[in-house]
């Protein structure tokens, strides 16, 4: 879209308000701002699968997840069905939490990592895989066409921007 607005005003834009967005999980600041936007829609996870999302193919302008991916069992599926539900020239915006100076691990089989106490932490909680310097792969793998990498708070919150053509 391309604009010098700040991010607060963007839901007042005539050009920005057919945009249709979709947020998986709150994330954070983020979530306020998009709510104003006439198209958003809440996937609150694990109530919509990120596996099986329950959205017609070429729904959202937009798709935004906030460390969420590490929670799900099989990311590239995951990130195949946020490319799945976007339309051609969407773009896909979330932070995983990367482990410098490794490659990404998958939990399964180890000792169960959770947030918060593990005493009333649902599965949910469980992180399913560990990211590390490959994290941006996975976007290609899944099958965007373009990536551009952002360092929020070196090494620990990495953003990503992933575009589908």
């Amino acid at each position: 879209m391309g604009t010098d607005s700040l991010l607060n005003d963007l839901p007042t834009l005539e050009r920005a308000r057919h945009l249709a967005i979709l947020e998986i999980n709150e994330a954070g600041s983020l979530s306020p701002v998009l709510r104003k936007f006439p198209g958003y829609v809440f996937g609150a996870y694990p109530e919509v699968d990120m596996h099986a999302m329950p959205y017609a193919d070429a729904s959202f302008d937009i798709v935004v997840h906030s460390d969420t991916l590490k929670h799900v069992e099989n990311p590239v599926h995951a990130l195949a069905e946020c490319r799945r539900v976007l339309k051609p020239g969407g773009a896909l915006c979330m932070t995983v939490p990367v482990i410098d100076g490794r490659m990404t691990r998958n939990r399964q089989g180890l000792k169960h990592s959770y947030h918060g106490n593990p005493a009333t932490s649902g599965y949910d909680f469980v992180m399913q895989s560990e990211f590390g310097v490959d994290a941006w792969t996975y976007l290609m793998v899944a099958g965007f066409d373009n990536v551009k990498i952002f360092a929020v708070e070196y090494p620990a919150a990495t953003a990503f921007l992933a575009q589908k053509n």
